[in-house]
């Protein structure tokens, strides 16, 4: 495929541009110390290359006008990177989860909103069909999903139910060759751009999250309409509002597996997109320690760098620890997933870890730039209102902790 060929190929030219730092340079050769195969390498110098000239430039606007960045969702379709782990033969790129979050990572370090319409087409869109659908439906809803013409998006929460997945009250009944969905999902990310959504109904309340199914619905479509844009903190690049059903009627065919399966289905996608939101949390947590760092061998106080001063230089030497501590949790989740290993708790853990990371490191980075970090001229505050929502979304941290304390107490007792 020419997409994968693209990605496998991709510059090794150097990620950073002469005029930036020594010190920000210094700090990437670190994250290099960590070997991974010769196709990881390129592909995160691609993904880089791509930020750096795609991304960083205008991710500021984007964010300012809460516009989609069109032109470079389709570019990254064309080098892959919207289905990096699908096969071949449905048009990905071919490669392993571990590919997924460096790509992520480095797309997310750019433009954190563009980081999470990427992350949710490969892993909360594409993910369950490629673990749940028949052959039909993969030559139906993936191929065409691959390449950047077409992006998806998810649809499990409600404005009532939110972290609970399996009180779904969206409810499909079938008639005849039909199943008719009526309901409202809310905080649906890529709503406003997706072709496509993985929409999950109840159809069978007597059995609780046991009856609840998994459902393949077109956008536009009859029935289905939208609510408004929501008017965010954060990732104000990506759409994200309600998808409201009234009598929206789909084929028969549309049902993803077998009735009951939703909840299954709800749980193992998220676990595979907790890696995702890990990956863009890292992402962001570097875009602000690198800001931090820049500014602080520039910035002269009291004679000399602040980086100089022991009360910078303990900041710094915790946003780092805490950055890398996270991306190892991260990769080790993606690796156990490419092996085919149990990962519930590991990719809980990457997440937990990696959106709490966001959070603080692009807090110290604002207090390291002291009035500046306040201010738009400055990507510090930008980095600062993304990283919130990396604790939130693809569940909150607090259930987080709760995955990986249930599954900590099962290991114990088994």
């Amino acid at each position: 495929m020419a997409a994968a060929s693209a990605l496998r190929a991709g510059s090794r030219a150097p990620f950073w541009r002469a005029s930036r730092s020594d010190c920000v340079s210094r700090l990437h050769t670190l994250y290099q110390t960590v070997e991974l195969p010769d196709t990881h390498q390129m592909l995160r110098q691609t993904c880089r290359d791509f930020a750096e000239k795609e991304l960083i430039p205008i991710a500021a606007r984007l964010d300012k006008e809460h516009r989609f960045p069109e032109i470079q969702v389709k570019k990254m379709g064309q080098l892959g990177l919207l289905a990096i782990d699908v096969p071949e033969k449905y048009e990905g790129a071919g490669l392993d989860y571990l590919a997924y979050s460096i790509a992520v990572e480095e797309i997310s370090r750019g433009c954190a909103s563009t980081g999470v319409i990427m992350s949710v087409n490969n892993s909360l869109y594409l993910g369950p069909l490629l673990a749940f659908a028949s052959e039909e439906q993969k030559q139906q809803w993936i191929k065409p999903f691959c390449r950047g013409d077409k992006i998806g998006c998810f649809a499990l929460s409600e404005p009532g139910n939110g972290s609970d997945a399996g009180a779904a009250s969206t409810v499909a009944k079938q008639d005849g060759s039909d199943w008719i969905l009526n309901g409202t999902k809310a905080w649906i990310t890529n709503a406003w751009e997706a072709s496509a959504a993985v929409v999950f109904a109840t159809t069978d309340k007597s059995v609780k999250h046991k009856g609840i199914s998994a459902f393949l619905v077109p956008m536009p479509t009859p029935g289905l309409s939208l609510g408004k844009k929501e008017d965010k903190l954060g990732i104000r690049a990506s759409s994200t509002s309600n998808l409201i059903f009234e009598d929206c009627r789909i084929p028969k065919d549309n049902l993803l597996r077998e009735l009951g399966l939703g909840f299954k289905i709800a749980m193992q996608t998220l676990d595979s997109g907790r890696i995702g939101i890990a990956s863009q949390a890292l992402g962001i947590a570097q875009a602000a320690l690198d800001c931090a760092v820049d500014y602080a061998e520039k910035r002269h106080a009291f004679g000399s760098p602040i980086s100089s001063l022991q009360a910078i230089q303990f900041k710094l030497a915790d946003m780092s620890l805490a950055l890398e501590s996270a991306r190892l949790l991260t990769w080790k989740a993606a690796m156990l997933k490419d092996n085919k290993k149990p990962y519930t708790k590991e990719a809980a853990m990457a997440k937990l870890a990696a959106s709490e990371a966001a959070t603080a490191i692009s807090h110290q980075a604002i207090q390291i730039l002291g009035g500046m970090g306040y201010v738009t001229e400055m990507p510090a505050e930008r980095h600062y209102r993304d990283a919130r929502i990396t604790e939130i979304y693809e569940g909150t941290s607090e259930i987080q902790r709760l995955v990986i304390a249930n599954q900590l107490l099962k290991e114990y007792r088994s």
